[in-house]
């Protein structure tokens, strides 16, 4: 008895530490993205295309894997979650219901270069890509892999959700 409840003692004190440092990740996460939106300028802009298109051509191809974090396969999240962390220094949210709450709502008139894409793809799932220019955004396709799309694509543009700023 007094083994099982020094057993329920350490499950119930990890637990509490783990949600404690959820909360912290998530404060210091808010205050970094704080940061890389008053950093709006076309230098910073023109850096950030440069890197997305190198990034890109590095995952080109790569197969989609739901879960997947790595060059053997990924998903949408996974590969804005890498390209933000490895390229831009950014850690964003794993998946893509927190990665669309992540940053600030924006029109999508108004998409600069490392804007956020989310797209409603199935009554419940959402898909996100990583704006470049020009109408395109790169992502991780069902069907493609890592691949370069247009915003007034068909299938694209009737499944549009909403845009984020980090």
């Amino acid at each position: 008895m007094l083994t099982k409840n020094i057993v329920i003692l350490c499950i119930y004190g990890c637990l509490v530490s783990g949600c404690g440092s959820v909360e912290r990740k998530e404060a210091n996460f808010k205050e970094h993205s704080r940061s890389i939106i008053s950093k709006d300028n076309k230098a910073s802009l023109h850096s950030v295309k440069n890197v997305l298109y190198a990034k890109y051509r590095k995952w080109q191809g790569v197969r989609y894997q739901l879960g997947g974090l790595s060059k053997n396969g990924i998903d949408c999240s996974g590969f804005v979650y890498i390209i933000y962390k490895s390229g831009l220094g950014i850690d964003l949210p794993r998946t893509t219901n927190l990665q669309s709450r992540a940053g600030k709502e924006i029109n999508r008139n108004n998409l600069k270069t490392g804007d956020l894409i989310f797209f409603k793809t199935k009554n419940t799932l959402s898909h996100v890509g990583i704006y470049l220019e020009n109408r395109k955004f790169i992502h991780a396709s069902t069907t493609k892999g890592v691949t370069i799309s247009r915003l007034d694509n068909i299938y694209w543009k009737s499944r549009y959700w909403k845009s984020i700023r980090i």
